[in-house]
């Protein structure tokens, strides 16, 4: 059992500091490397619970870790023993956590993990019953509320015992077509107490795009907003929201939380209840559902992939690998502490938002903003950032570069003194920008580059306390993840680009996806190019001091400004116009970004004015999302496709960007590659 206590106010673990003093372990960073933007001293690092877990496991298992390479070493060779000590070390809140850690590792697949455990998600990120704050709302209308932990519990007790009202059960699916706000948090507690399975995306999804979604999952309660607030205006959404309950037959109720008006004026269809999200709250107060335990993977979690054709795919996420994941990633590789205020700019449709929320689990404060990252003339997250003492302050990538473009400086205007960590994902951080950030917020200061997915609604490489900081490189790879980066051939590389996979299993990697019974989909999308091994889809390197660069993704999944879009999204609209008749959508690396190219084959005697262009943009972007509208929209006379009849997205992106099309063979009409030659040049609109 591995065991933290005390020592002068914080945290630590009671081995800590014998081991130090002996010299049995002591996770260090390396100060000899100058080509570091920042490194921790060596009190900073024994001061990280990193640090504290690596001395807990020396002298439970009396094995000597010189550095963190040597425990991640020890993680992926141990993975019994690692990830029972993780269980321990994170206080799993749990019935019963069983003699067994896992077993069926050979067969990726087949792996089970925690089989005798009992427990229930929400118990865990309510651990913490006072009146500290728990959650902090903000939007960009200007609105700011606070929960402390004491109330949060009787809010979830509530819509607990509510939703036990509406008749939800164990199993049963509760989505949310909601913004970013503290609402949205309560409702997924609540779900997630009775064994029920929350599932959501952003209310800027069209009614085509949310269709897609949760009318494959079939949910029996929908929560939406009744508007939100983005670039100074106010949103809609209940038209949108009656709309989606009276398509999907499934739902049948429909609970509308007031946020941009005082009174609603709901109307019920046949088939679905509407209710106010108050009233209910009201009728069920001083009421609550007991929490159901539950087996280790237990279905959480229902999220969307960004696939390249067909609706998007449904992974579903058990809720012991994902908590057990967040936790490792929150306590040691970010340092989560209580005392901390955790902020995650996010959607309610991006995974970054479950991981952030998985943050009260830690006890500190979460911060949710819903609205534009660039409202109060670009400094609405800054001020958030000074206003609520942030430590942990989370973006995008192409939010930091717009920073710089826009020629902020907040280490000028705004106080810094809260933040110690940065963290940055949704597309790679340019060697600049991470130059840039120490340059213009502060020099002590871990920034950590991130990636992993909605696949296993996680990472695979992240940052680390006790690791330096380089320009362009994430800081190492998580504990227990066997990652490494191979050739097509399925041969490890160093230093060099290839394939990112994870050669053995993983406790958060899907249950699998939805009305996928045989596990044909799910095995085709990560097994299908080394068998027995996960093949994640993303394209990079690992260094020789064990640090990662992420160049892309290896497919053909869009990633404007970090957010992953699937092509088959754009072509069901663009297929609705009558003067296109074929189409091929990519992306384009754009200085350090990537930009959608929208390649349209029209009828004759039809061109391509200002006028089709406007009804392109306007289709997709009022039935995908504003993210997918194309920067550039440009005729051909023809698109290359395969034997059987696929276009060829991959052969076009390559083309695009200057790169040889290996296996011209395979497609029908080679010549019409001819068609996108050259493209380079042409500026943004």
């Amino acid at each position: 059992m591995l065991t933290r206590v005390a020592v002068n106010g914080n945290n630590v673990d009671d081995t800590l500091i014998r081991l130090s003093t002996q010299g049995t372990t002591m996770l260090t960073a390396d100060t000899s490397d100058y080509s570091s933007l920042w490194q921790p001293s060596p009190e900073q690092c024994q001061q990280t619970q990193m640090h504290q877990f690596a001395c807990a496991i020396s002298e439970q298992y009396g094995c000597e870790l010189a550095d963190y390479a040597a425990l991640h070493k020890w993680s992926v060779e141990n993975p019994e023993q690692f990830w029972s000590a993780l269980w321990d070390f994170c206080d799993v809140v749990s019935d019963t956590k069983g003699d067994t850690a896992c077993r069926e590792l050979s067969v990726f697949e087949s792996a089970a993990w925690f089989p005798e455990a009992r427990l229930n998600f929400s118990d865990n990120l309510l651990r913490y019953k006072d009146d500290r704050i728990a959650l902090v709302g903000l939007t960009e209308a200007g609105q700011r509320r606070t929960l402390s932990y004491r109330e949060l519990h009787a809010r979830v007790d509530a819509l607990s015992a509510a939703l036990v009202g509406l008749g939800v059960h164990v199993g049963d699916r509760v989505a949310g077509f909601m913004p970013n706000i503290i609402e949205t948090v309560v409702a997924m507690l609540a779900a997630s107490r009775l064994g029920a399975v929350w599932t959501s995306c952003s209310p800027d999804f069209g009614f085509n795009g949310a269709c897609d979604r949760f009318g494959q999952v079939e949910p029996k309660v929908l929560f939406s907003a009744d508007g939100y607030y983005y670039n100074g205006k106010v949103i809609d959404c209940v038209a949108k929201a009656q709309q989606l309950s009276n398509e999907i037959s499934s739902i049948e109720h429909l609970i509308v939380v007031p946020l941009t008006r005082d009174t609603l004026e709901l109307e019920a269809s046949d088939a679905t209840c509407c209710h106010s999200y108050q009233d209910l709250m009201t009728q069920y107060e001083g009421e609550a559902a007991d929490s159901v335990s539950l087996p280790f993977d237990h279905p959480l979690y229902i999220m969307y992939s960004s696939g390249t054709t067909g609706k998007p795919k449904c992974i579903v996420h058990g809720a012991g690998g994902t908590l057990l994941q967040h936790r490792k990633e929150h306590v040691l590789h970010t340092d989560l502490r209580r005392e901390d205020v955790f902020f995650y700019f996010t959607t309610c449709g991006w995974m970054m938002w479950n991981w952030l929320v998985s943050g009260l689990a830690s006890g500190c404060a979460v911060v949710l903003y819903d609205g534009s990252p660039f409202a109060k003339d670009g400094d609405v997250l800054l001020d958030a950032l000074e206003e609520e003492n942030i430590s942990v302050f989370g973006v995008g990538a192409k939010y930091i570069d717009a920073l710089e473009k826009a020629g902020k400086k907040p280490c000028d205007t705004h106080r810094l003194d809260s933040l110690r960590t940065i963290l940055s994902t949704g597309s790679p951080l340019s060697r600049h920008s991470f130059q840039w950030v120490y340059e213009a917020f502060k020099s002590d200061l871990c920034l950590s580059s991130i990636s992993g997915g909605t696949d296993i609604i996680s990472c695979f490489v992240l940052g680390n306390p006790i690791l330096p900081v380089h320009a362009g490189e994430i800081q190492c790879i998580g504990l227990g993840m066997n990652v490494a980066f191979w050739d097509d051939d399925g041969q490890p590389l160093i230093a060099q680009k290839g394939e990112l996979v994870c050669t053995t299993p993983f406790p958060c990697a899907p249950i699998g996806f939805w009305n996928d019974s045989n596990g044909e989909r799910y095995h085709s999308a990560y097994f299908d190019r080394y068998p027995n091994v996960w093949a994640h889809g993303d394209y990079g390197e690992v260094t020789e001091r064990g640090s990662v660069i992420i160049h892309g993704r290896s497919d053909a999944v869009l990633n404007p400004g970090g957010v992953r879009i699937g092509t088959a999204e754009i072509y069901r609209q663009v297929e609705t116009l009558p003067e296109i008749i074929d189409s091929v959508v990519v992306g384009q690396q754009w200085g350090d970004d990537e930009r959608v190219m929208l390649f349209v084959v029209l009828r004759d005697g039809s061109v391509l004015d200002a006028d089709l262009e406007n009804r392109v943009r306007s289709a997709i972007r009022s039935n995908a999302t504003p993210r997918h509208v194309p920067a550039v929209i440009l005729q051909v006379r023809d698109i290359p496709r395969t034997m059987s009849g696929k276009v060829s997205e991959l052969a076009v992106k390559k083309v695009i960007h200057g790169l040889p099309v290996e296996n011209t063979d395979a497609l029908a009409n080679p010549e019409a590659l001819n068609n996108f030659k050259n493209v380079r040049t042409l500026a943004p609109v």
